[in-house]
């Protein structure tokens, strides 16, 4: 925007939709987004965290996506080539369900369809619901690049999931078997971890006795399943129990079913807990898995894909598995095999997506051996050459993981997703795995067909910070310039699923880490400290929260109420509350673009005759630019947050504002025109650094302001001065400011309206004190609301007058005939309890020898100065009281 098109004049009141409207179609225009408009610079990349295309934006993302927007905005602004690359995940099983679900409602299923027909609804789904992310992440007022966005089934990407898969198969690291894996019995798939929930549940615990074969007596066992008993091929118990030792090697009869099943001896079993004897059933439980392996025992599967009991389930096949338990139960009962049952809560996997009981079962899959992998993620984090976790304590949770790291599920019996590389030869028995199709068995020339399954959603997903940078291409430009990404930012509940999974791949194929900095941030919790979820209805559209309260109050309620790693309650009073911040912000520039009427951008001059006031409030926004930029490269936007709040709220609109009038409406020239300078300045300083938070009310009152840029989104970033230092301009406006508010609080007190004027005396505790007030006698009387001022260093207190005591002086009210002496009394005893209070914790803290030997000095001179100053200051109200008694 020119100088010519900018104009001082701004609506009454602040519409958040006008600004939006306005900013986003000005940033679009402007392309300034875009990486690579500032090609010299340093590169800064984000890669944004690919939403779900299942259905709208949710509260969560709202905050995960402002965290990354602060930074990038941030660091765009400080002259880096900023990159945050967006894009969406095809989310396998999550966009399938819910497309399955779709056409259930019309009475077809994806069978009826078929795959090719099947998948163009799903395309269509996904094109519906990435606009509509699209359009929710402009609302959110997202500064992404549009130009390079990303979907994990695009052709790049797709082409990246294939390399890795032939590439970590061609290792070993990828293979094929027949192991134990989590089950969706209504889905019919695989499941990863990340997609089962565990609920508490009401159960019970079983207790059956299998009969030896000999007759010679029987072993306890109890179990929460006793429908996989029909699937046991052993009781395990520890070879040092001495209760079993003889029994090792004989067989017990397997009630129902009549099979005979050893006793065997394995550690996995805990001697002192229950019988000490455990049913082993290596076809549906992972660790009953592990011990049948270690036996040679047999793997027998009891149930079909559906939950449905199979033939290997005798008596009970054909029956669902929560029926089967029901007849099985009583059968046992009946017979007497089953001896006790107990009340028992516990935990139960439900898969995310159908809400089944999720069901151990063996089942052959692809799986990636993940130890290798780790191993070298591990080193790397040991070596100080990994990731940096914020907060710190993130990264023991991940070590702990990956040190403990299990091999990987990765197929899925779905047809939406990255379909499996793999192709079979049925003459040969060979299996081909190739990054291209293959038209005929390299080996013997027959027919070739391809794995019906997809891959895990996650596996496409790791490789997100690199993929989308043009790799297996590592001559990509974007690759080369933008890669390893320099900040992610997610939340602590997939750091083992999607945060550590990318730093194996990346490691494996880049060899570099992914990204220097992981943000982990918590949950978005209803007011109560809920989970948020549409089962308890305490969900917050954040399209509702834009509509009534504007997107910028919002991101600020979100990013300064969040602390790294910790949950965040959302209060809706804490949006009101931001959204009254922006209008305390939108009413004070316009009081200032109202005097800024004709002032241009060559019009700012700050060598002029800069008042008190004026130094002041340049000091202090030196300050706030200075350790608002720490605190944001700190990752601490809550402190952040609370700073700008308060040096806008306090500082520049409740003292600075108001004290400029005095030179605006004066009849100083020069000085009016230092304090418009000073004024447009500030206010474009500020509209900057508060910019990455509330980037749509600071565009529109940037573009009112005087200013050389086309927008604040590419402005440069405030830069700490020493030049604006003024520490005597603190002192004098902290002695100014303590004064008014000592005023008012005592007119506040004896309930004196500041529309009545009063009489104000001052006893200045020095010639320095006395030279600052004199000068500033207006300011004095215009925010003290006085009738007279005296600033006199020999006054004597008047009988029968309110004091306080600030910083450099005494302060006199005589107040005769609205005071009462002995309420005036029981005050400043009050006073002297606190500033007593104060001596004391302050000499407390001097005599500990531990913090004398550890503060540095400059600590320890500034507490022995708030000791000589509270110790000043309660003499005096000490010897008040003394002269009102007297």
């Amino acid at each position: 925007m020119s100088e010519q098109q900018h104009t001082t004049e701004m609506p009454t009141t602040y519409d958040p939709r006008s600004a939006e409207q306005n900013s986003t179609e000005l940033w679009s225009k402007g392309g300034f987004f875009k990486a690579g408009r500032v090609p010299e610079a340093k590169p800064y990349t984000i890669v944004i965290p690919p939403p779900n295309v299942t259905g709208m934006l949710h509260i969560g993302h709202a905050l995960d996506f402002t965290l990354q927007d602060i930074m990038i905005r941030t660091k765009r602004m400080q002259g880096f080539d900023a990159l945050w690359l967006p894009g969406t995940d095809h989310a396998g099983i999550a966009t399938q369900t819910v497309v399955e679900k779709k056409l259930r409602e019309s009475g077809k299923t994806r069978h009826d369809l078929g795959r090719e027909k099947f998948l163009e609804q799903v395309w269509q789904w996904k094109d519906t619901y990435a606009g509509t992310i699209r359009s929710q992440w402009g609302k959110m007022g997202l500064s992404l690049d549009y130009s390079r966005e990303r979907f994990t089934l695009d052709e790049g990407l797709s082409k990246a999931v294939r390399e890795v898969f032939v590439r970590l198969y061609q290792k070993g690291l990828i293979y094929r078997g027949a192991k134990i894996i989590n089950w969706d019995p209504a889905a019919r798939t695989a499941l990863s971890d990340i997609e089962v929930e565990y609920k508490e549940v009401q159960g019970n615990l079983y207790h059956l006795q299998y009969p030896l074969e000999d007759g010679s007596g029987h072993v306890t066992v109890a179990t929460t399943r006793p429908e996989t008993m029909l699937g046991d091929t052993a009781v395990a118990v520890h070879p040092e129990d001495e209760r079993y030792r003889a029994l090792v090697g004989k067989n017990l009869v397997l009630p129902v079913i009549g099979r005979l099943i050893p006793i065997v001896a394995d550690e996995y079993v805990e001697k002192d807990f229950g019988s000490g004897a455990v049913k082993i059933t290596p076809a549906h439980d992972p660790n009953d898995f592990e011990v049948g392996q270690r036996h040679d025992l047999p793997q027998i599967i009891v149930m079909d894909e559906s939950g449905v009991m199979n033939a290997e389930a005798g008596p009970y096949q054909g029956l669902d598995r929560a029926e089967a338990r029901k007849q099985l139960v009583a059968d046992l009962k009946e017979s007497g095999v089953l001896v006790r049952i107990e009340d028992h809560v516990h935990q139960v996997g439900h898969s995310e997506r159908s809400g089944a009981v999720v069901e151990p079962y063996l089942s052959t899959q692809w799986f990636v051996a993940m130890k290798p992998l780790a191993d070298r993620a591990i080193e790397a984090q040991k070596s100080g050459t990994g990731v940096n976790f914020v907060p710190e304590r993130f990264e023991k949770t991940y070590l702990n993981w990956i040190e403990n790291v299990r091999d990987w599920c990765i197929s899925r019996q779905l047809w939406w997703g990255h379909r499996i590389p793999a192709w079979y030869c049925d003459a040969c028995g060979t299996i081909h795995v190739s990054a291209d199709d293959i038209g005929s068995c390299p080996d013997c020339g027959g027919e070739l067909r391809q794995d019906n399954d997809v891959l895990d959603t996650w596996f496409s997903s790791a490789l997100w910070p690199f993929s989308t940078l043009g790799w297996p291409d590592e001559e990509s430009a974007d690759f080369k310039r933008y890669y390893p990404n320099d900040l992610l930012v997610t939340g602590y509940d997939i750091i083992y699923f999607w945060v550590a999974r990318m730093i194996f791949t990346a490691l494996e194929f880049t060899d570099k880490i992914p990204f220097k900095d992981v943000l982990m941030h918590g949950l978005v919790r209803d007011a109560d400290g809920k989970k948020m979820s549409k089962s308890l209805g305490n969900g917050v559209d954040p399209l509702d929260i834009i509509e009534q309260y504007g997107a910028d109050a919002m991101r600020f309620m979100l990013s300064t109420g969040s602390t790294p790693g910790q949950d965040l309650r959302f209060r809706i009073e804490k949006v009101e509350q931001a959204r009254n911040f922006a209008n305390k912000i939108w009413n004070a520039s316009r009081f200032a673009l109202m005097n800024l009427e004709g002032f241009r951008y060559e019009d700012i001059d700050l060598g002029g005759k800069l008042g008190t006031a004026d130094r002041w409030i340049l000091h202090r926004l030196n300050e706030t630019a200075r350790d608002v930029t720490r605190l944001i490269d700190a990752y601490d936007f809550g402190e952040t947050g609370r700073l700008l709040y308060n040096f806008i709220w306090d500082d520049l609109c409740d003292w600075y504002i108001e004290v400029s009038k005095l030179s605006l409406y004066g009849s100083d020239a020069e000085a009016k025109k230092a304090t418009q300078s000073v004024l447009a300045y500030v206010l474009d300083r500020t509209q900057r650094l508060i910019h990455p938070f509330m980037p749509f009310i600071s565009e529109e009152i940037w573009q009112h302001l005087p200013h050389d840029g086309e927008s604040i989104s590419v402005a440069a970033w405030p830069q700490y001065d020493a030049a604006f230092e003024a520490p005597d301009a603190v002192r004098e406006m902290e002695l100014l400011m303590s004064t008014i508010r000592s005023v008012r609080n005592i007119r506040a007190e004896v309930n004196v309206p500041m529309s009545k004027k009063i009489e104000l005396q001052i006893k200045p505790n020095s010639e320095a004190e006395l030279a600052i007030l004199q000068a500033n006698e207006e300011l004095l009387r215009r925010f003290a609301g006085t009738s007279s001022l005296s600033i006199d260093a020999s006054l004597a207190a008047p009988d029968k007058a309110m004091t306080a005591i600030v910083t450099g002086a005494e302060l006199y009210l005589p107040l005769a005939g609205l005071i009462d002496i002995e309420q005036e009394v029981a005050r400043l005893h009050k006073e002297a309890a606190t500033l007593r209070s104060e001596v004391e914790r302050v000499d407390k803290k001097l005599s500990n020898e531990g913090f004398v030997a550890k503060a540095p000095a400059k600590v320890i001179d500034e507490e022995k100065a708030k000791r000589t100053d509270y110790q000043a200051k309660l003499d005096k109200v000490l010897a008040r009281i003394e002269e009102l008694q007297g």
